[in-house]
């Protein structure tokens, strides 16, 4: 017989929140994928009432935890997690055998399924699949643009050469990008390869500071961060969407501040999706943060896919596309408001790049 791997490593390796409650529904123990759901460390949900991080909208739902011996199945629960904010929630309570009063919980919310590679349905399928038709008409006018830029080269000072350059490599950024989401339907993915984050967020910084629309951006970069594993077009596509975002959610509002800051971030890993593989894990983080109104809390739910979207012009694509190059690094997005404090918070969480170029497994 093989050698298994202790019950701790496996409650460690489950995507899904996991949530052993004592007595009185109190925790007792949490995986890292709950310390993430909660955002706090197991050391702070120790010793809580389950209902105290967990606010159920039918009192219902309290009743029966109340009744350890019962199993229960829920799907689709509305919730509210103090901090973070309404959820919809799917969650199955399950009593230890033999132990009376000891149930185990797990937890998942829809946006945060995706965002770990779940299934995403038919519609954001055909929706990603929509570039591989309008390639053709997208390529043509982006040569046109391309070949503009080098002829107002010629005419201008080395100085303002920059801006025109800058304007070449994004059209070239841009046909790549359209390629590889023309192979989205063979389910290819773009390679990935060590990345300095900081330079990739420099030159998203750059592209929008050419459209007028980098000024409100603070830094906040921790220099030790090693390389990550992911796609240097791919992230610089992430980054560019995340940082426009954040600017126009606070355009208009006194005191604007727009804080992209980067740290470890110890204990997040996802699921290998190969049978026997250790879990990926992905201790770098970057934070893009703005003090904007924030995403209306009936659409929380829903950013990350096709077709929802704030604005009056957006299509509603972007955060899709997203989501989408995130997960094909091996990487993780996630969504949240803190209402007290006035941000909004997106957190991409990549894995390091070993010195062979690949993710450590």
């Amino acid at each position: 017989m093989p050698d298994f791997p202790d019950a701790q490593r496996q409650l460690a390796s489950i995507g899904l929140a996991v949530v052993l409650l004592g007595p009185g529904q109190k925790v007792v123990q949490a995986n890292p994928a709950a310390e993430q759901f909660f955002g706090q460390s197991l050391r702070r949900l120790q010793g809580h009432a389950f209902t105290e991080l967990v606010g159920f909208a039918d009192p219902r739902m309290i009743e029966r935890l109340a009744d350890s011996d019962a199993p229960i199945s829920a799907c689709d629960i509305s919730a509210d997690l103090p901090g973070i904010g309404p959820k919809r929630l799917d969650m199955t309570v399950s009593p230890v055998i033999d132990e009376q009063g000891w149930q185990i919980v797990t937890l998942q919310d829809a946006s945060a399924a995706e965002a770990l590679g779940g299934d995403s349905g038919a519609n954001e399928e055909s929706v990603l699949r929509a570039p591989e038709i309008l390639a053709h008409e997208i390529k043509n006018p982006l040569s046109g643009i391309r070949g503009a830029a080098q002829l107002l080269a010629r005419k201008l000072d080395e100085k303002d050469r920059a801006l025109t350059g800058l304007i070449a490599d994004e059209v070239d950024r841009i046909a790549r990008l359209i390629d590889e989401m023309q192979a989205l339907s063979s389910r290819t993915v773009a390679p990935v390869g060590p990345c300095n984050l900081h330079e990739a967020v420099r030159r998203a910084r750059a592209v929008l500071d050419a459209a007028g629309k980098g000024k409100a951006i603070e830094e906040e970069f921790d220099p030790s961060l090693p390389p990550v594993l992911g796609s240097r077009d791919g992230l610089l596509q992430v980054l560019i969407n995340l940082l426009s975002n954040a600017v126009e959610a606070c355009q208009g509002s006194p005191g604007a501040r727009v804080i992209v800051r980067t740290r470890f971030s110890s204990g997040i890993q996802l699921s290998a999706a190969t049978p026997g593989a250790k879990p990926v894990r992905l201790p770098i983080e970057l934070r893009v943060s703005d003090n904007g109104p924030g995403v209306d809390p009936a659409m929380r739910d829903h950013i990350f896919e096709p077709f929802v979207t704030t604005k009056k012009t957006g299509q509603g694509l972007g955060l899709a596309l997203v989501r989408k190059l995130v997960r094909d690094m091996n990487g993780r997005i996630t969504h949240e408001r803190d209402e007290s404090g006035g941000w909004t918070h997106f957190r991409l969480h990549l894995p390091l790049a070993t010195a062979e170029g690949k993710s450590p497994r």
